[in-house]
């Protein structure tokens, strides 16, 4: 028995002596693994339409995807009605309200979904029956009730209110601009102006005109045989009439002869998105598709390792990520490195993404690198697989952009024959550093000027938030101007000296929207300088500022405070009624500081010093006179931060103009205020703002 042992241990020592492995080079790849998508079965109906059918039976689920294989229209002034039509198809049909197909939809727990380019629908497979009935009740009889579009119209108009303080927003929708130009509809950017342009008709004719079923798609996935989806197609969709449908040729946007910079600006903000940006000729299938993503995924694609990663947050500290994209798209594909870093190094980051662009074109990419990347990549086409809809919009992009039928099927087999020079090859036709658009979005005055010289021109150029370049010229002042002949003419618009001489008192009544919840706000005030502002929620009060002419008091649901320094200054300053017919007097000092644009509205900018030293920085439009933004700078727990204020929708009260919407933002926080009622000279009672 012990000669056994012996034997055994003299074994294990011996084997690992003939199997020494130099871990000092890394293992050589393996063969890739031979994989089969899965089978998917196709037919045509009579009127054109083609059904795709993947049978899986492992869930009783079995969902339908309608595609409309279509060009994208232009929509020119009423740009957003496309994407409405598809919206609203479900919004109610000539046999059910919306209610009704929402209430049906849920009895049976399924989803239903329609957009602009087709439809979706899924459910457990014994309500396949009742699911088609609805989803071929929307295909055939749509409404668009004028109701419902009214109501997504106000909707669509309420989120973009927010663009012009979303600095991500921004670069979105300039980017999409230069990127694409005027001229294509992918260069199009929805406005509130193009919103107010819709009508139902619109609506009605994008339908009639695309949805045919000689453009469309069926896919259907899931616990159905093909037998089966022969028989429920035929029954539900072959009475849905075919015509010709228009196609559309647009020319192929090209890179910029030169890098050409642009800034969105966002006022206030402390940090800035930053993105460069291209088009990129690759369409689906393209022999190249498969070693630029290989590239673009060492460039920066959805790996820590990517190179801008690295560089950008490991290495200098500057953001949290930093990615790139390159797309492809039947058109016109389109690359772009995005990140968002703090202001002071807006120009190194741009500098920093430039050099990892020119780097990948010309230096070779580490064998160890490429395998990890490669790796990667692998992991997420054989995780990819384990959905059935997966396969389905594999054989979907098969059929739609004629790919060979073992397209997927040799993914990982051509994944594993890109080559770093592959890789170096594709960079240097793909990535352009020195022909791309440099969007940043930002405050402007604080990081345009540092980023003259990554432009070929030296030129920076300043665009609206969505997208609507903006004429410098236009901002030089006029001769003769000067911050008092602004404060006038606003005194003037709103009403004239001696009409805000004759307001004594006034009351604001007024709401707002908070994390689903609507915030009160009632402000009193009485000359020359009482002030009370009391916000409540749900009926309760939950903060109130008083301002006696003396003293100032702040109280909420933590407490009460009495107002000092700073705090007590600004809402002295606050407190005075009108304040624009008395600043010489009281000591402030009125500074014109140049012109800036304002929702797309030329404006003097007056920045307006306290005898205490506190600036506020105000906005009055050049043809109207009226006020349209005032910043202020906040000492915060997490460093300045500026709280901006707009004024828009001046109405008249009692021959004075007022603004029945404000909207305040300060840092990531913005809230709109909607005035309901401004009663003037009611008699305010001093005892409102008695301070205990």
């Amino acid at each position: 028995m012990k000669k056994f042992i012996l034997l055994i241990l003299l074994f294990s020592f011996l084997i690992p002596l003939g199997a020494q492995v130099d871990r000092t080079r890394p293992p050589e790849p393996g063969p890739p693994p031979q994989i089969h998508i899965g089978d998917y079965q196709t037919f045509s109906l009579d009127n054109g339409m083609r059904v795709i059918v993947v049978e899986n039976d492992k869930i009783p689920v079995v969902s339908f995807q309608l595609t409309l294989d279509i060009d994208p229209v232009m929509e020119r002034e009423a740009k957003g009605y496309v994407s409405l039509a598809g919206s609203l198809m479900r919004a109610g049909t000539t046999n059910r309200s919306k209610a009704e197909i929402d209430e049906e939809t849920d009895f049976i727990g399924a989803s239903l979904s329609t957009y602009s380019t087709g439809m979706f629908a899924s459910s457990l497979t014994r309500h396949t029956h009742t699911l088609l009935d609805l989803m071929s009740d929307i295909l055939y009889n749509p409404t668009f009730p004028q109701e419902e579009l009214d109501r997504e119209m106000t909707q669509t108009v309420t989120a973009l209110s927010t663009v012009r303080t979303d600095a991500g927003a921004m670069v979105n929708n300039v980017s999409t601009v230069l990127v694409y130009g005027s001229d294509h509809p992918y260069g199009e950017v929805t406005t509130e102006e193009s919103v107010s342009n819709i009508t139902r008709d619109m609506l009605v004719d994008y339908y009639d005109i695309y949805f045919r079923p000689n453009v469309a798609y069926m896919v259907i996935v899931g616990d159905i045989t093909t037998e089966s989806a022969r028989e429920l197609t035929e029954k539900y969709f072959s009475r849905w009439q075919s015509a010709d449908v228009p196609s559309h040729q647009y020319e192929i946007p090209s890179p910029p002869e030169g890098n050409t910079v642009a800034v969105a600006d966002r006022q206030g903000a402390v940090q800035s998105v930053v993105s460069v940006t291209y088009p990129v000729v690759l369409e689906p299938g393209d022999p190249d598709a498969l070693k630029v993503s290989v590239m673009n995924n060492i460039l920066g694609g959805g790996v820590f390792s990517g190179r801008l990663m690295q560089n950008l947050r490991e290495d200098k500290g500057y953001t949290y990520g930093a990615r790139s994209t390159i797309s492809t798209d039947r058109l016109v594909g389109r690359f772009t490195a995005r990140t968002e870093v703090r202001n002071q190094v807006t120009d190194s980051t741009v500098a920093e993404i430039l050099y990892e662009m020119e780097r990948i074109r010309n230096e070779p990419v580490d064998p160890e690198d490429l395998e990890l990347i490669k790796n990667f990549m692998n992991g997420s086409f054989a995780r990819s697989l384990e959905s059935p809809r997966t396969v389905a919009n594999f054989a979907l992009n098969i059929e739609r952009y004629n790919l060979p039928e073992d397209y997927y099927d040799t993914y990982l087999e051509r994944l594993n024959m890109v080559t770093a020079e592959d890789a170096r090859q594709a960079a240097a036709e793909y990535i352009k550093p020195g022909n791309s658009y440099i969007v940043v979005g930002g405050n402007k005055p604080e990081v345009a000027e540092t980023l003259e010289k990554f432009s070929h021109n030296n030129e920076v150029l300043a665009f609206g938030p969505f997208g609507n370049l903006l004429d410098e010229t236009a901002a030089l002042v006029p001769a003769g101007v000067t911050a008092e002949n602004v404060i006038s003419d606003f005194v003037n618009a709103v009403g004239g000296a001696d009409g805000l001489h004759n307001m004594r008192d006034i009351t604001i009544s007024m709401s707002a929207s908070m994390q689903g919840m609507s915030i009160e706000m009632v402000l009193n005030q009485k000359a020359p300088d009482k002030f009370k502002m009391a916000m409540s929620m749900g009926g309760n009060m939950i903060q109130q500022q008083v301002f006696d002419g003396e003293r100032g008091k702040m109280s909420g649901m933590q407490g009460s405070m009495d107002l000092e320094g700073e705090m007590l200054e600004q809402l002295r300053a606050q407190s005075v009624m009108n304040p624009e017919l008395s600043y010489i007097e009281r000591g402030f000092i009125l500074e014109l500081d140049g012109m800036e644009n304002i929702r797309g509205q030329q404006a003097y900018r007056i920045n307006i010093t306290s005898p205490a030293g506190i600036t506020v920085a105000e906005f009055f439009c050049m043809e109207s006179g009226l006020k349209l933004r005032s910043q202020i700078s906040q000492d915060t727990p997490m460093g300045p931060m500026m709280q901006i204020t707009d004024y828009e929708d001046y109405r008249e009260v009692d021959g004075l103009k007022f603004p029945f919407l404000m909207r305040q933002q300060a840092g990531p926080q913005s809230l709109d205020m909607t005035v309901h009622s401004i009663e003037i000279n009611s008699g305010l009672d001093d005892e409102l703002f008695r301070i205990d």
